[in-house]
């Protein structure tokens, strides 16, 4: 007699699924993510566009994430990891990006300093040969005129008197009368 039984069946039935599954894991596992080429290429290209910018002066650390970025997407590539890759070499690609700006702005920042100091120097060249240039000017007009001898010219002999003979300060009465003199002291009315 033959006994039917329900697992028996089943077993191949599961036997054929989990084969057939692991025969498409395996086939689209190798064929979903391409090298990242690409991405590759523009990440090393923007590298060396932040070198030849100057990045190593105005911008190292942001250079220097990027180069490691690219030797880890350098890596994974090696590994097979593609999209590890890809992941990688875009962010290698927006650090060289970075460090490159920042190595533009840092240049034309030193450019901009440079024009100053060559402004500052040139303008007190300027000063100096404008103070140099009035000086003589300014002898020259000393020179045509006359010198002054005092602040203030002297009066006229005439106009000189001998001081007085007597000792110590006479007052001017307000009412005509003739001032008084002594040896003492004396008032002095305003």
């Amino acid at each position: 007699m033959h006994i039917f039984s329900p697992l028996a069946g089943s077993l191949g039935r599961i036997r054929t699924a989990t084969a057939i599954l692991a025969l498409t894991l395996a086939l689209t596992g190798c064929a979903s993510v391409p090298p990242p080429d690409d991405s590759m290429n523009l990440a090393q290209t923007q590298l060396q566009m932040a070198r030849d910018a100057g990045a190593a002066d105005y911008a190292p650390v942001d250079l220097g994430f990027a180069q490691d970025k690219f030797q880890q997407a350098q890596a994974a590539m090696a590994a097979r990891k593609y999209a590890d890759a890809a992941n990688l070499a875009e962010e290698a690609r927006a650090d060289a990006e970075l460090a490159r700006a920042k190595a533009r702005l840092g240049a034309a920042r030193a450019q901009i300093q440079s024009k100053v100091q060559d402004n500052t120097r040139l303008r007190s060249q300027g000063e100096q040969a404008a103070a140099a240039d009035a000086a003589p000017a300014s002898a020259a007009a000393a020179a045509a005129a006359p010198a002054p001898t005092d602040d203030m010219p002297a009066p006229a002999s005439s106009e000189l008197s001998a001081p007085p003979s007597e000792a110590g300060f006479q007052t001017v009465p307000d009412n005509g009368q003739q001032p008084a003199s002594s040896s003492s002291a004396q008032e002095v009315q305003p």
